[in-house]
């Protein structure tokens, strides 16, 4: 029996229309300025490279575009308007592109840098010489971490990962990973060498050491706690619903979705001993949560999952309005 969540999730004109309503809540936000059409602009991107991610791994057995508007719903619930406005909490250190970018166009940016890797790793699966695919796939972890440095904390989760669930465990492609992650910074260094100046390289990597303990939950709005507590919610609710059904998966796939729920769990843990990046850690949050809830959404049947399906989106409106309310001039 279909019930309306399945016809939503395998409807073609399902992406169309959030894809509408995810404009309306930027245009809803403000008038955009300065940086804001960048971040607009990581969004557009980031949602067709998230559908890219979905139809070319085939994380969905069926036919069902929920992957790119799940991320879509809970970015706009996120509140990426006010992200932009408020970026990173005072007293932050900036970034090595801080002169250039602002906190949260470096934030936009380093998570379309990181879907961008999953969609070049994956096609490393079980493929023990893919020097290339490991180069790229790195390359772009490694300018997300000149764009936001703590990016380089899930760089040893990615190497396990890659090994374990990829199966692309080999001593080229290691190395190539490793070439690959440096590279940014190896041609960024002429810039340096340029200047003779290495104190902003230098500071970059320093943030690396700076571990607030214990950690200063007051960083955190009502807002943001909130947003942070439904964006566990969604992806604990797919998590346990994948680890239960997934044996009707490919193999490739369940390797893949196990990728998502620990690069979600870490990030997890990651905004709760350090708050102080929850601009960046909740969007990585969103990256790996939208596939957990979209597979939850477009393959379940029971009433008690259409039910959950009308609270999540009935969560994700009130969370939406409410970060609207307290971040736009209009209202």
């Amino acid at each position: 029996m279909k019930r309306l969540q399945n016809r939503i999730s395998e409807s073609r004109f399902t992406l169309p229309a959030v894809i509408a309503y995810g404009v309306a809540v930027w245009i809803a936000g403000g008038p955009a300025g300065g940086q804001m059409w960048i971040s607009f602009a990581c969004f557009a991107v980031s949602i067709f490279l998230m559908m890219e991610l979905d139809t070319g791994n085939a994380l969905m057995r069926i036919y069902s575009r929920m992957v790119p508007c799940a991320f879509v719903v809970l970015s706009v619930a996120v509140g990426p308007l006010l992200s932009f406005r408020c970026g990173l909490p005072d007293g932050a250190p900036p970034q090595l592109m801080a002169q250039i970018l602002s906190p949260s166009v470096c934030c936009s940016l380093a998570s379309l840098c990181v879907i961008v890797s999953y969609m070049v790793l994956f096609r490393a699966y079980q493929t023990r010489v893919a020097m290339a695919r490991m180069f790229y796939g790195f390359l772009f972890i490694g300018l997300a971490g000149m764009l936001y440095v703590e990016v380089l904390y899930y760089v040893p989760a990615l190497w396990l990962l890659s090994a374990f669930c990829l199966q692309a465990a080999s001593w080229r492609n290691f190395f190539a990973s490793v070439f690959g992650l440096i590279a940014p910074y190896w041609f960024a260094a002429v810039w340096f060498i340029y200047n003779e100046d290495f104190s902003p390289l230098i500071a970059h990597f320093a943030r690396l050491g700076e571990i607030h303990i214990p950690a200063d939950y007051t960083l955190l709005s009502a807002g943001r706690i909130a947003t942070f507590a439904f964006i566990l919610a969604v992806g604990l609710t797919g998590t346990v619903h994948y680890v239960r059904t997934s044996y009707n998966d490919k193999i490739r796939v369940r390797m893949l979705y196990n990728i998502f729920i620990v690069m979600n769990m870490l990030s997890v843990v990651f905004i709760a001993v350090q708050p102080q990046h929850y601009d960046f850690l909740i969007r990585m949050m969103i990256v790996n949560a939208s596939p957990l809830i979209a597979h939850f959404i477009a393959l379940t049947r029971t009433r008690l999952t259409n039910i959950s399906f009308y609270l999540i989106a009935a969560a994700a409106l009130l969370l939406t309005g409410y970060n609207l309310w307290t971040s736009s001039s209009i209202f």
